[in-house]
């Protein structure tokens, strides 16, 4: 036996007994469905509510930061793991940070188990409410109004098979303290000897304190796919989570994360100091009537920090044009659209040229007004 079967014997996981509901109708494997929210059989077209357990939370809880017991980045992208069908008995190699895919052998819907000794389980999952149907009419809709995209590429697009997937996220929630000191300026317009005119600031000292919330910041804790890509599908309204459980990832495939919380809490941090930046000088043009800022310089706490590992959905496809393929996504709670499309080089030329007359023009009405 090879090192390589002796791991993936050591990483044999089964699949959850939950997942392959059968159909009471035909006795096919049922799928979840977005249009229901609910379990559907692909054959006979049957459907039933995913159960709710009564003693069991609604949504995702809210987990304290530091009691968080995984604080690697357990990042096991060249891992195997063999997983053992239960419907069948067959077994299948996958990636190990697949939790959930579909048995070649028999089509059952396999969801393995979402936690082992080095991985948190998700605690919650946003469900798909966006078909692939719908999603096929959306990316149609979003080319059309691509204006740097060339007619035939708009006119010849058509999607390939829909690829529903289900990417890990991490939510966190902090409370934010700051201490904030720098300078504002009023812009004057002063006329010059010439007849000239300028633009003169006059600059003030500024100092304060600052206090806010930020609920669920969201970090991708995926490797495998373009990140600019999925950044353009968000927001996700992450509220609309439900507590995990694997019906609603049943026909789907799913990622665990790639990203551990503790990097995942580092990229957080980095985006919220960045909005508070924003926020900060927001505020202080808008308390003081000032035109401008500069120098400011921020110390801030966080406090009351907690988190939540999430599955969110994606649909992910693509399309051929000139022989080169474009893949785009679509947000599958939301339905917006992110991706990439060709460039048509002449609609570039004319619009840079058109916005040069336009500046031009603008500047021989305003030396002609004086």
């Amino acid at each position: 036996m090879s090192e390589f079967d002796t791991n993936l014997d050591a990483q044999a996981v089964s699949t959850i007994e939950e997942t392959d509901k059968k159909c009471p109708s035909c006795g096919g494997v049922m799928d979840f469905d977005p249009a229901t929210g609910g379990l559907s059989c692909p054959y006979c077209g049957h459907t039933q509510e995913i159960p709710v357990e009564e003693a069991g939370a609604e949504s995702a809880e809210e987990l304290a930061l530091e009691e968080a017991d995984k604080v690697g980045n357990c990042n096991w992208g060249v891992s195997k793991k063999t997983v053992i069908c239960n419907a069948c008995g067959a077994e299948s190699v996958y990636d190990a940070l697949e939790i959930s895919a579909v048995c070649p052998f028999c089509g059952s819907n396999q969801v393995m188990e979402a936690a082992d000794k080095d991985t948190m389980a998700p605690g919650g999952v946003v469900p798909f409410q966006i078909s692939d149907k719908q999603a096929s009419d959306l990316f149609k809709n979003w080319i059309r109004h691509r204006w740097f995209c060339p007619k035939l590429a708009k006119e010849s697009a058509k999607a390939k098979n829909f690829k529903g997937i289900y990417l890990p996220f991490w939510t966190f929630d902090a409370l934010t303290q700051s201490v904030f000191q720098g300078e504002f300026g009023r812009d004057k317009v002063k006329k010059k000897a010439d007849g000239k005119t300028e633009i003169e600031t006059t600059w003030h000292s500024v100092r304060g304190e600052h206090e806010e919330f930020f609920d669920d910041e969201l970090i991708c804790a995926t490797t495998n796919h373009n990140q600019s890509m999925l950044q353009g599908l968000e927001p996700y309204n992450t509220a609309d989570n439900k507590a995990y459980r694997p019906e609603y990832v049943a026909g789907f495939a799913a990622e665990r994360y790639a990203i551990g919380i503790k990097e995942a809490w580092q990229m957080a941090k980095e985006s919220i100091k960045y909005k508070l930046r924003g926020n900060i000088e927001r505020r202080i043009i808008r308390d003081k009537q000032a035109d401008r800022v500069r120098n400011l310089r921020i110390d801030s706490t966080f406090s009351k920090l907690t988190y939540k590992y999430l599955l969110l959905p994606v649909w992910i496809s693509s399309y051929k044009y000139k022989e080169k393929v474009y893949q785009f996504m679509v947000n599958g709670q939301t339905g917006k659209v992110s991706g990439k499309t060709p460039i048509s080089i002449p609609k570039v030329v004319i619009t840079v040229i058109a916005i040069i007359l336009i500046f031009i023009l603008i500047a021989m009405l305003s030396n002609y007004m004086g």
